[in-house]
């Protein structure tokens, strides 16, 4: 959601809307194959949820209680609310996370 609202200009709620679409894509293309793969990594962060907290609340916020997507914006703040938030100036230019909150050295 925070790297499709900074690279594509896609707001919160459409990203929520096509979550299904993209776990339906998971489980038919991804998750039957992977044990075939030569190498499999785990790119997550122990401090990921902490930095995009700050980039994925004011995203949001932005949906309304009329909006569809809502209650699962209210879900996910929830959840964010239990992560402390930590500054992006704190992450190296060279880590993962930059392709999410920008300021990479890798051209992404």
């Amino acid at each position: 959601m925070v790297r499709d609202a900074r690279t594509r200009g896609t707001i919160a709620r459409k990203t929520i809307a096509m979550w299904d679409s993209v776990r339906r894509g998971e489980e038919e293309n991804i998750f039957p194959f992977q044990e075939e793969a030569d190498v499999m990594f785990n790119t997550a962060l122990i401090y990921e949820l902490a930095v995009l907290k700050q980039y994925a609340e004011p995203l949001l916020f932005g949906i309304t209680p009329k909006d569809e997507e809502y209650a699962e914006a209210k879900r996910l703040l929830k959840f964010l609310d239990y992560f402390l938030g930590v500054g992006a100036e704190n992450i190296p230019i060279n880590s993962i996370a930059r392709e999410f909150v920008g300021g990479s050295c890798f051209n992404v």
